[in-house]
């Protein structure tokens, strides 16, 4: 039991595991919603649209979630008004805006030498790093995060079932899909200093991905999510420890292989079961509104 217990007795791994914790609970709730309505691209083009604000913001000196919150908005705003544009797709324009913002960030980052270290911070975190005031934030994130999924539930819920329902109801898609862009927004912003911005997206993607083979109802999806990937925390920080691996990298890689674990234990059940017995996104929204 040595093996298992020595890492967590020290401080900063135990504080990488507390923030595990609240980043857990931060992405299932948006992730959630983004595997429900097929937003996967959009959460990973959202994590890599932050590269230029975060640069601008080491360059002035300034806090880099400042700069991070920045180009997210950005982002957020770009996708809500071109995804109004009936000429072009919601992808393409996704991409578009995916590709400039990764430019403009790569051209910053390049006219300094000084980046390469905080780049690679950017890009994979430094979850052992994590400090007291990293950790406010993020509760501070978690407790937004339940609010705005709390107010917005009913509208995200008619949003990812059918549109058209959601207009005909009065719950305003228009304004329900920018909540839920302000959803992944705060959730990709607090986690990308604990695990960096390439590392976040499996976070926010493969503990859902893996709650929806089981659960049949959103709150069962959430609370499976966070337990996930608090699981995936903890055996990711006790397999860096003792493996020496980057520790950021080695839980979104423990995230990843619970999700393809998930598959297989569904696929097994499945077949020892000839009635579906796994739950597909829309028939977990469909239970939800029933």
């Amino acid at each position: 039991m040595e093996w298992l217990l020595e890492p967590f007795a020290v401080g900063f791994v135990q504080r990488a595991f507390v923030a595990g914790v609240l980043v857990s609970i931060v992405c299932a709730v948006a992730g959630t919603w983004v595997v429900l309505r097929g937003m996967a691209f959009l959460g990973d083009a959202m994590s890599h649209g932050l590269l230029p604000g975060v640069a601008l913001a080491a360059l002035a000196g300034v806090d880099l979630v400042v700069g991070a919150v920045a180009s997210a908005m950005v982002m957020a705003a770009g996708v809500s008004a071109l995804g109004r544009s009936r000429q072009l797709s919601q992808d393409t324009a996704i991409g578009l805006l995916f590709v400039g913002m990764l430019a403009a960030g790569v051209i910053v980052v390049s006219s300094s030498a000084s980046f390469a270290v905080d780049l690679t911070g950017f890009l994979f975190g430094d979850v052992l790093a994590v400090g007291t005031r990293e950790l406010w934030q993020l509760a501070a994130a978690v407790v937004a995060t339940l609010l705005l999924g709390a107010a917005g539930h009913r509208a995200f819920v008619a949003l990812a079932f059918d549109p058209r329902k959601a207009h005909t109801l009065g719950l305003q898609p228009g304004l329900a899909h920018g909540l839920l862009l302000v959803l992944l927004t705060l959730a990709i912003v607090a986690s990308f200093r604990v695990v960096g911005t390439l590392l976040v997206f499996a976070l926010l993607i493969a503990p859902p991905a893996a709650a929806v083979l089981w659960a049949r109802r959103i709150p069962g999806v959430m609370a499976g999510a966070a337990l996930l990937g608090i699981v995936a925390n903890g055996a990711g920080l006790l397999v860096s420890w003792h493996a020496g691996t980057a520790a950021g990298a080695t839980v979104a890689a423990t995230a990843v292989g619970l999700f393809f674990l998930s598959c297989l234990a569904a696929a097994l059940r499945s077949r020892r079961r000839p009635a579906p017995t796994v739950a597909g996104s829309a028939e977990i929204v469909e239970n939800h509104t029933s």
